[in-house]
């Protein structure tokens, strides 16, 4: 299963540009609204033609605009599950799978049946989409996706409409359902959480072009870029001057830092994100160790964010630490917060 995508959109005040291969990993895409995400699945279902390039499933052409290729949506094999859901309001549940079993398949209530029982529908198959709640319509949509056995499934943003428990539950669903599906499966979010646990790879775009793709894990773990560090959620991201190979100046910071990685001309930022910032007791190396002041807390249900600045430097931009109530009043209180906080060397960024 190898989905390749090439392919470049202009659009007025806008252009897309990107190029990626999936080959049987769940793919991610990752960007803020107006990347150019959904243009990017739309491409790839035929609802929107694209200005040029080309667009292959397995080994199958969808666009070529050179060889004026360009099938129909119909009969490309794909199956797209909108934000919506966009089920049809006057047809039941058992008819909105229906309309998508291909007219060869002779059996059509056996194939209802089980994707009635693998979706967990059971006892829904009378209603109307009206009558359902947000997650039983998200799974009759799958199943009529899953009844027209795509080769490859689109998600469109498919938990951005529903609260954070239900988001929860659903996302675990979806991912048990499509444990049995073997086409390709891709994903589009401006959520970085949602994509770190569904997706093994990952494209990062920005403005219609693509910064970085690569494996999910180490994009986070080394964003290469500026714009992809602040996409995957970083808060703390620093303008550099080069001292050494190993030595930087982070100028917003106002701190000397020694890092693991060498710096190469290439590397303009640093950046550390909130929860690897560890409180300094004197009991470790004092190496990127610097004094803080407070400024503000944020508590929520689990965690407490502070920003802080280095202390005598209150020109200097914000940094924030991020630790998990148990751990921090394990040790500290309001009262007695950490006058030193370091960056480890093994935790900073080195960005273009």
């Amino acid at each position: 299963m190898t989905l390749e995508v090439s392919i470049k959109k202009r659009l007025k005040g806008f252009s897309l540009e990107t190029e990626f291969q999936a080959n049987g990993e769940y793919m991610g895409i990752l960007g803020a609204s107006g990347s150019g995400k959904s243009m990017t699945l739309r491409c790839i279902a035929g609802i929107e033609k694209p200005s040029s390039g080309k667009i292959v499933l397995n080994g199958r052409t969808l666009f070529d605009s050179e060889e004026k290729i360009n099938i129909a949506p119909r009969n490309r094999k794909v199956g797209y599950l909108f934000q919506n859901y966009a089920l049809f309001p006057t047809m039941r549940v058992k008819d909105n799978i229906k309309i998508a079993i291909g007219k060869k398949n002779a059996d059509k209530q056996k194939v209802i049946r089980n994707l009635i029982e693998r979706l967990q529908l059971d006892g829904l198959e009378e209603r109307y989409p009206c009558e359902l709640s947000g997650g039983q319509q998200q799974r009759v949509a799958l199943a009529r996706i899953l009844a027209n056995e795509p080769d490859v499934i689109l998600l469109d943003e498919p938990f951005s409409a529903l609260d954070s428990y239900l988001k929860e539950v659903l996302q675990k669903e979806v991912l048990e359902i499509l444990k049995d599906y073997h086409g390709e499966v891709l994903m589009v979010s401006h959520s970085r959480d949602e994509l770190y646990r569904f997706c093994e790879k990952l494209t990062v775009l920005g403005h219609g072009q693509q910064l970085l793709t690569g494996a999910t894990k180490q994009i986070f773990k080394n964003p290469v870029k500026y714009q992809v560090c602040k996409l995957t959620g970083c808060k703390n991201v620093s303008k550099i001057k080069k001292i050494s190979s190993h030595t930087l100046y982070a100028e917003d910071w106002k701190i000397v830092l020694k890092t693991e990685l060498e710096i190469s001309e290439r590397i303009q930022y640093v950046g550390i994100r909130a929860h690897d910032l560890v409180p300094w007791n004197g009991e470790r190396e004092r190496e990127n160790v610097f004094p803080v002041n407070y400024f503000s807390s944020v508590y929520t249900p689990f965690e407490i964010e502070f920003i802080v600045k280095k202390a005598g430097e209150e020109q200097g931009e914000e940094i924030w630490w991020k630790i998990s109530q148990q751990s921090f009043f394990q040790i500290y209180s309001e009262e007695t917060l950490p006058e030193y906080m370091s960056m480890p060397k093994q935790f900073l960024m080195l960005l273009e």
